[in-house]
């Protein structure tokens, strides 16, 4: 079967077509997906009711949600009725839970509730779904983007288990890519794929599945027209063919290869040298390939502490800030968080002091610089220790002028060593100063500069 033939045009979306109709068929979400886990209890036999207990999927798009509750249907032989919180109201609700403890009085069959974007649902038609829910009227299997512990009841939360989806790995996109390929129910070996569109169209899907199949449908139609195919030819779908159809020029970037790491290192290096510009621009390329937005914000989180650290520490604040927020939020609107993190970073002053500082204390350590913590620090609160001593002699910081007393800290082996040298940059510059009374104050020399508000 080769050109148009096969491809189905005008028919059901391929993403629809390939949906799998069991958990075995499903790709990815493992995790889920074990014996005995409350999934694979759902999609046992109807009559089985140890496995009656509603579930919220949380995840980002095309993660499965819709494909789950479809294949705990069909393989449990329950009946299935899917609505949408966009178009749904209270009434469609009612409707919905009275046909079910109807369809269980009357035939013993129970009723799986698919609602998906159930954050679009207001308090009052969440409230709906209690006596259903509460009762058991219905199985419901609830699908959202967005984190539930904001979007969700907290009376619906506590009748039902959390839980989370996450994106598809580029091995299982591949997979499905494959098998839509050659599968009767999709593709039916229409079309040819090669390597490397096969490889674009897992980058560009970005852990989606349904982005996945929807290029590669674009794709195959576009690998079929009369003015691309060889006549007596199965059409090839080949990158530039990928590009074309989603309007997106392709990437050269693996994440498992050299550019993954090329790229990163380009990124991170365009924060520390200040670019704003080259940063931001690394930024979209990682974005654009599908790079993981963890990933992205995990590195920025160590910038922020390596390269900037006492020079602004409100960096790693705004980077951790802006990693928790990309967890919460997802893609794409997360690019923003990351975006806004970046810039921050890139045009901060810049010091690398506190990251020197415990690579030589923990050079000192591995070396054998240890010593005995001095007799004064030691723990004197156990039995027997302040026969030994300990404690004896310790000055509490609260009673000396300033909150500083003349003490000494590190062992005898490393007295007077310096580990942390702050740079003139940024709030370190001040720091450098306060340091320098503050170390005086320990050794009970004289204050450099300055002696009033010595210790604050």
């Amino acid at each position: 079967m080769t050109g148009q033939q096969g491809l189905r045009t005008g028919s059901t979306p391929l993403a629809v077509r390939m949906r799998p109709t069991s958990l075995d068929e499903v790709a990815g979400q493992r995790h889920l997906l074990t014996p005995g886990s409350p999934l694979v209890n759902l999609a046992r036999d109807a009559t089985d009711e140890s496995g009656s207990v509603s579930v919220i999927l949380w995840g980002p798009p095309g993660t499965g949600k819709t494909t789950l509750a479809q294949a705990i249907a069909r393989s449990s032989g329950r009946r299935f009725v899917e609505l949408s919180a966009v178009t749904a109201g209270v009434k469609d609700v009612r409707q919905v839970m009275d046909e079910a403890r109807s369809t269980r009085d009357l035939y013993g069959i129970s009723t799986v509730l698919f609602l998906d974007e159930i954050h679009r649902f207001t308090k009052a038609q969440q409230d709906a779904l209690l006596p259903g829910v509460e009762n058991g009227w219905v199985i419901l299997v609830a699908a959202t983007t967005e984190n539930p512990s904001f979007s969700v009841i907290a009376p619906l939360l506590s009748r039902s288990l959390l839980l989370t989806l996450e994106p598809l790995s580029d091995d299982d996109l591949g997979m499905l890519v494959d098998r839509a390929v050659a599968d009767p129910r999709g593709l039916s070996g229409a079309v040819t794929l090669t390597d490397e569109a096969r490889a674009a169209i897992v980058r560009l899907a970005s852990g989606d599945a349904r982005r996945a199949l929807t290029a590669l449908e674009a794709a195959a139609i576009v690998a079929a027209a009369p003015d691309t195919a060889a006549e007596g030819e199965t059409p090839e779908i080949t990158a530039e063919i990928v590009a074309a159809t989603v309007d997106r020029a392709l990437l050269r970037y693996d994440r498992q290869g050299d550019e993954h790491y090329d790229v990163i290192s380009a990124f991170i290096k365009s924060i520390r040298g200040s670019d704003v510009d080259a940063a931001l621009h690394y930024l979209a390329r990682m974005i654009e390939a599908g790079e993981d937005p963890r990933f992205i914000a995990r590195r920025i989180m160590i910038s922020a502490a390596e390269d900037i650290g006492m020079a602004d520490p409100q960096a790693l604040t705004v980077a951790v800030s802006a990693a928790e927020g990309v967890q919460l939020i997802g893609m794409p609107e997360g690019r923003i968080l990351l975006a806004e993190a970046v810039v921050y970073l890139a045009t901060a002053p810049k010091s690398n002091a506190s990251y020197l500082g415990i690579d030589k204390a923990i050079a000192d350590v591995r070396a054998g610089r240890i010593g005995r913590v001095p007799v004064h620090l030691r723990d004197a609160h156990y039995p027997g220790a302040k026969r030994l001593g300990h404690g004896k002699g310790y000055k509490y910081a609260h009673d000396a002028p300033y909150g500083v007393a003349e003490q000494q800290y590190l062992p005898d082996e490393l007295r007077g060593t310096r580990y942390y040298t702050p740079t003139g940059n940024g709030y370190e510059r001040e720091l450098g100063v306060r340091l320098e009374r503050l170390r005086a104050l320990l050794t009970g020399k004289p204050l450099p500069k300055r002696e009033e508000n010595a210790g604050e």
